[in-house]
């Protein structure tokens, strides 16, 4: 089935312990799609860039299978997000954020895409992201993210979008802040109340937590031995968790637990190499094989006692 992202096209200036990297390819609905495409059917995108925008970027989507019909060029610049890691490779902190075209962007999705099965609203202002559910016809999957900025600037505008959504994916940090809950499980219970359907709580290094109204699923991260840029991580984890449900189609608990797995071994590819480099050369037997390495390490019996 069709998958809808809706997000940033972005050009990333990133140092790490592990180097630096200028102008890279990146945004949240880039690597969301990149991640996307090795499940999902159809991935398409809307976002927008500036007429700088480097043509073989654009190549790189069209050749990973991705539909780009949505990708808006606008005179102007792309949008610029300059950040540093440091050794603990935590949340990283912002040098420069330029917007340049990006803060004018308004969503207007092509006929074609309107009838997205799954869509994924990726971190914009809530008051867009309810623009794009209006566009769309009887969707099978409405989710989205959030992050500090609007939960603190535009709580309203937020809640609103809640209860026009199926599903929520944030961190841990932003749980406590929708919530104002101390306890991860409190908060998400709080969150549930305003209107989704399930919530997905990203955690980094300790995995990630799955909440509905009956049922609860944890799963931890898959180790890596050596993280060389964490930038975009999440948006990989919504793509391979989005892009796992568009393949199958279905939405029941039990395709939300494997869509995690997926979601979390797509990511774990992601932090292996700077920007999108490692994401848009995997294959998917490579995701195959280490999805399979994940259930081994994972997987136990309870024995008697």
């Amino acid at each position: 089935m069709s998958l809808l992202i809706v997000g940033s096209v972005a050009l990333d200036s990133v140092a790490t312990p592990k180097g630096t990297v200028a102008d890279a390819l990146g945004g949240s609905a880039t690597y969301f799609s990149l991640a996307a495409r090795l499940f999902a059917p159809e991935v398409n995108v809307v976002a927008v860039v500036g007429e700088d925008f480097p043509q073989y970027h654009t190549e790189m989507l069209l050749a990973r299978g991705i539909n780009i019909d949505g990708l808006t060029v606008k005179k102007g610049k792309t949008f610029r997000w300059t950040g540093r890691y440091d050794e603990d490779f935590g949340d990283p902190e912002t040098l420069d954020t330029q917007l340049n075209v990006f803060e004018e962007f308004a969503p207007e999705l092509p006929e074609h895409y309107c009838g997205s099965s799954f869509v994924f609203l990726g971190n914009i202002d809530p008051a867009l992201q309810r623009q794009v559910v209006t566009q769309i016809k009887s969707p099978k999957l409405v989710a989205a993210d959030t992050m500090n900025f609007w939960i603190e600037g535009k709580p309203d505008e937020l809640k609103a979008l809640l209860a026009e959504i199926d599903l929520l994916i944030i961190n841990s940090l932003e749980v406590g802040m929708l919530s104002c809950e101390k306890n991860l499980l409190c908060g998400a219970r709080k969150i549930l109340e305003m209107g989704p359907k399930a919530l997905v709580v990203k955690r980094g290094e300790f995995g990630s937590l799955m909440v509905t109204a009956d049922d609860i699923f944890l799963l931890p991260a898959y180790p890596i031995e050596e993280v060389i840029d964490p930038t975009g991580a999440g948006d990989s984890f919504a793509g391979g968790f989005m892009g796992y449900l568009a393949l199958r189609g279905e939405v029941n608990f039990a395709e939300l637990k494997r869509a995690i797995v997926a979601g979390t071994v797509i990511g774990s590819f992601d932090v292996e190499g700077f920007g999108v480099e490692r994401l848009s050369s995997i294959t998917k037997e490579d995701v195959r094989k280490r999805m399979q390495h994940f259930r081994e390490i994972t997987e136990f019996s309870i024995p008697e006692f």
